[in-house]
Formats: C-alpha cells, sequence, structure tokens
C-alpha cells in the first residue's frame, strides 16, 4: 500500500463542508481535526478519554499526555493543542458534555460508553472521506497532512519527528509530500 494522500486546504474544508451537514457533526469535525491539527493516529483517537483532553474545569487542554498502551510503539508523548484546536475542542465539549473524566471522549452512538475501537475509527474516516468525494484517502491521511504542512512551513524535521513520536527522523521524512509549490518556495530562497 502507498502513501497516505496529503489534503490540500480545499479538500479539508469540502471534507469539514461535508461533515458539518451529517449527523454527529460536531464530534466528527473535532475527530478529523484532532488527527490534522494535532497529527494524533486513528487509533490514539479512539482510546482518548474525557480527561485525556479536558481538564478538572473543562477547559481544553494544551499538551495531551499519551500513556505508552495507547502508542503505536508504546512510548509514551505529548501532544501539543493550538489553540485553534482547543477552541474546536471546547465548541465539541458543549455539544457533548462529560463530567467523568474517564467517559471516552468520542462516543459512537452504538456504544456511547465505550467508544470507537482503532479498528472502526479507522473505518469511520475512510467512509468519511469516500462520502465527501475524497479520493484516495487512508485513516492516516490527517496525520500525513499535519506533517507535511508543517514541514512546508519550515519546521525542522526534528521538531516534526518529536511531534509525530517518531524516534528516527527518517521515518518522519517519509511522511512529507514534496510538491512544485515547495520547489517553487525553495528556488526562490537563493
Amino acid at each position: 500500500m502507498g502513501q497516505a494522500k496529503t489534503f490540500t486546504e480545499a479538500e479539508l474544508k469540502q471534507l469539514l463542508t461535508f461533515i458539518a451537514t451529517q449527523p454527529h457533526a460536531a464530534r466528527n469535525r473535532a475527530m478529523v481535526l484532532m488527527t490534522f491539527w494535532a497529527g494524533l493516529r486513528v487509533g490514539e483517537l479512539a482510546q482518548l478519554r474525557y480527561g485525556d483532553a479536558f481538564d478538572a474545569q473543562h477547559q481544553a487542554r494544551a499538551e495531551i499526555r499519551l500513556d505508552p498502551a495507547i502508542t503505536k510503539g508504546r512510548h509514551a508523548r505529548t501532544v501539543f493543542v493550538a489553540q485553534k484546536l482547543r477552541v474546536e475542542l471546547k465548541r465539541y465539549a458543549k455539544t457533548h458534555p462529560s463530567r467523568d473524566p474517564s467517559h471516552c471522549l468520542f462516543p459512537t452512538q452504538k456504544h456511547p460508553q465505550r467508544g470507537f475501537t482503532p479498528n472502526t475509527c479507522a473505518q469511520h474516516f475512510l467512509t468519511l472521506y469516500r462520502r465527501a468525494g475524497i479520493g484516495n484517502a487512508s485513516s492516516h491521511s490527517g496525520r500525513r497532512t499535519f506533517i507535511t504542512h508543517l514541514a512546508n512551513k519550515g519546521v525542522s524535521v526534528r521538531v516534526l519527528a518529536s511531534l509525530a513520536g517518531h524516534r528516527s527522523i527518517a521515518t518522519t521524512q517519509r511522511y512529507i509530500d514534496v510538491n512544485d509549490d515547495m520547489k517553487r518556495r525553495a528556488v526562490e530562497l537563493i
């Protein structure tokens, strides 16, 4: 299987516009943006608890600590949450308030206490992308887009590796999608 698709801004907007017309729009928007704006894997996203993302005063956290048990490499890591993503999480919390920090952050209609499994979350993303008319996207597309967009803005590969939770910068480099616009900007630096 090839690399996950990297979304353009227009494709992300198309996806979010589609999500707004569907049931569970607030939940699905927050889930998608967690992958695109924080680089979470869907497996990590599926296992988040309310208390991971919100403090005791129900404010969105600026940092989310991922327990080693839910990460791919079984290494704890901190996910830094941008202000614009904290605003989205707060908006989501207004539609899905929880007083119990152990409740799943993103419940499903069928299993509101348990929520998504990593596999059902991946399938859910594939369905959203397909129904929104975005071809060749995978559940990893948000994460790859996150890394590529930060690389395009000049963030060093070492910082990107740390944000992604990669042990090797070689792994991170495989995520970065090089395109003609990047090359045009690069030669203008001469």
